[in-house]
């Protein structure tokens, strides 16, 4: 039941807003209806500019770590279960937030921040592959789902080498599970050649947002 609880506390912290609540405070518009429709930190950028968008990206990895810390020094014994469950939680939160009628991210962000705090080596390799892709190879949807098949990869070899818990490997392959999820459109779009690439150094107002329909990461 404390496990359990755990996880409930990792998803009412994951669902705190940051994109949506920065966007809101800058532009006075609902981020939903921009771009993509999604809180995370690409879709704050096209919205509210690049100092906006890296703001929301520390915000929502930090929030992970924040969660993760604090379960692991107020609770012991549950062979990592506890931590795993609550990062679980915080990616779901924020893919799904109870504060915006469960609409969020894609979960990239907060995955890396969850899996520093968890394990730094499932982590920060996470966290290089995935900025690489973003930054450079311009694909935030290929970026989130690299780093959430890092995490994945990393924990489970760290477990199957007894250096960390397999409670870690199993939160790994769970929250790969909510980001292809979450990017279902973007995967549509990446196997038929249309997804949009992030174009950091020039930036134009994205259309608000028609119906349901989204065009981008």
């Amino acid at each position: 039941m404390i496990t359990l609880l755990c996880g409930l506390v990792g998803y009412l912290i994951g669902s705190i807003p940051f994109g949506w609540i920065i966007v809101k405070v800058l532009k006075g518009v609902d981020v939903r209806q921009v771009g993509s429709g999604r809180t995370g930190g690409t879709n704050v950028f096209r919205a509210a500019g690049f100092a906006a968008g890296i703001t929301t990206a520390i915000l929502d990895v930090l929030k992970g770590v924040v969660a993760v810390l604090l379960v692991r020094h107020l609770i012991a014994g549950t062979a990592g279960w506890a931590e795993a469950l609550t990062g679980f939680g915080v990616v779901l939160g924020h893919n799904a937030s109870c504060f915006l009628n469960f609409r969020g991210g894609a979960g990239g962000a907060t995955a890396v921040g969850t899996s520093i705090a968890l394990w730094p080596w499932g982590g920060l390799p996470a966290f290089v592959i995935g900025s690489l892709m973003l930054f450079v190879g311009g694909y935030a949807s290929i970026a989130s789902i690299l780093a959430g098949v890092t995490v994945a990869l990393a924990n489970t070899i760290g477990a199957a080498l007894s250096i960390t818990h397999w409670s870690y490997a199993a939160y790994g392959w769970g929250v790969l599970g909510l980001i292809l999820i979450a990017l279902r459109p973007n995967i549509a779009r990446l196997r038929a050649g249309t997804e949009q690439r992030v174009s950091w150094f020039k930036r134009h107002t994205p259309p608000v947002r028609s119906g349901s329909s989204a065009t981008s990461q």
